[in-house]
């Protein structure tokens, strides 16, 4: 009910360790983000988007004519596609050393942000590549500051310390998380978010309800990032079945944009386990598989194993989508079947099968889960043993539906 209070036009700080501008407008706030980076010295950036989104939300308008009015001079990299790849890390890093870059602006959705963050670090590290980044070969202490401007309400990666970016050539998408590389400035502005596809709407936010459900219950999951869980569920559950009938409710959007922010601040606090360990081999083997669906496909599983573990913090983070838990641990299969009518309710009906994973895939599945750098540090972190038979186990209960 709080929601009604809030005047979505305004544009509100909301600092973590980064300042987030927040609300419809908030993209004007480029031209004094511009202004405060000239006054730091700094006269020369990379862009860092996608090839189109930049421009058809209007983002694109506001940064150039914030350009124009402080003389701030730029190189633009526009090849981001969605799960990026070292490749575009290290060219747009390439471009960016020839030019001269001393800070990086990332407009898009978390694909976009994630590469800025990588390419900021490199700019600082001449010599080594996003390879040696994304392998630990070098712990990095400094970046380049960053300016994310965030199209989508998923990812959170515009407050966090985080960072993915596969290496193609192994199957890897592996993570990073360094307090270099949190954003100096972000932007959400829902009304750049207005134009997201159905499909994109749908996945960017359940992605944000997975990045809660796992912070909410990893082993160092902290009160504050179980109560940032209760509201995302909360707002996701409420928001998100306006905005596929009404794709420009900008209210709707608003809230959706809050949802995906705060959670990207709660695992941030509270770090990540299985969903995202295991949904990242499935995208390192397609790089054309949405992030938000592989996740989706794979949550019921991970809830039926983990509930037992966690089940009073569960009973209170998903009673808008599975009303009436006990917190009892013997209502996992309960919880798995519920969510997952959840997310059939809101059009996330494949599975595996539906996108082409098979029985005999899981083995490989599992060998990336435990091979890929940064993964294993996830798996630690789950509530119950992650060991190879149940991670193997929720990949095999992923590949068709649960309920009837």
């Amino acid at each position: 009910m709080w929601e009604k209070d809030i005047n979505i036009n305004e544009v509100r700080e909301i600092r973590s360790r980064t300042l987030v501008y927040f609300g419809v407008g908030a993209i004007a706030k480029i031209a004094d983000i511009c202004k405060d980076l000239k006054a730091r010295g700094i006269n020369k950036v990379l862009v860092m988007t996608g090839r189109g989104a930049y421009k058809k939300t209007g983002a694109w308008d506001h940064v150039t004519k914030a350009f124009e009015t402080t003389g701030m001079q730029y190189v633009h990299y526009d090849q981001v596609t969605p799960n990026p790849n070292t490749h575009h890390v290290n060219d747009a890093v390439k471009m960016a050393h020839d030019f001269g870059a001393q800070a990086v602006i990332a407009i898009g959705g978390g694909s976009a942000i994630d590469a800025g963050k990588s390419a900021a670090i490199l700019l600082k590290y001449p010599g080594k590549t996003a390879e040696d980044l994304y392998t630990f070969q070098f712990t990095p202490a400094e970046a380049a500051p960053i300016i994310a401007i965030n199209l989508t309400h998923g990812t959170g990666s515009e407050a966090n310390r985080f960072a993915v970016v596969s290496i193609e050539e192994k199957n890897f998408k592996p993570a990073i998380a360094y307090d270099c590389i949190y954003p100096l400035y972000s932007i959400d502005d829902p009304a750049l978010m207005t134009g997201l596809a159905e499909n994109q709407t749908r996945y960017v936010s359940i992605d944000a309800v997975n990045h809660v459900v796992e912070a909410a219950t990893t082993k160092v999951a902290s009160p504050y990032a179980i109560d940032l869980a209760i509201s995302v569920v909360k707002l996701v559950a409420e928001y998100l079945p306006v905005v596929l009938k009404d794709p420009k409710n900008l209210e709707a959007r608003y809230f959706l944009a809050y949802a995906a922010l705060v959670a990207g601040i709660a695992f941030d606090n509270g770090m990540l386990h299985y969903t995202h360990a295991l949904e990242h081999p499935l995208s390192g083997v397609n790089p054309n598989l949405t992030h938000g669906l592989g996740l989706a496909m794979l949550l019921p599983a991970v809830l039926k194993n983990i509930y037992p573990a966690r089940p009073a913090t569960l009973a209170d983070v998903l009673a808008p989508i599975v009303p009436g838990l006990k917190g009892c641990g013997c209502e996992a299969e309960k919880v798995a079947e519920g969510v997952e009518k959840w997310l059939f309710s809101v059009g996330s009906t494949h599975k595996l099968l539906d996108e082409g994973f098979k029985a005999e895939d899981v083995d490989k599945l599992v060998e990336l889960a435990f091979n890929t750098p940064s993964l294993d540090g996830l798996l630690g972190l789950a509530p119950t043993e992650a060991t190879k038979e149940a991670v193997r186990a929720i990949y095999t209960e992923s590949l068709k539906p649960c309920h009837k």
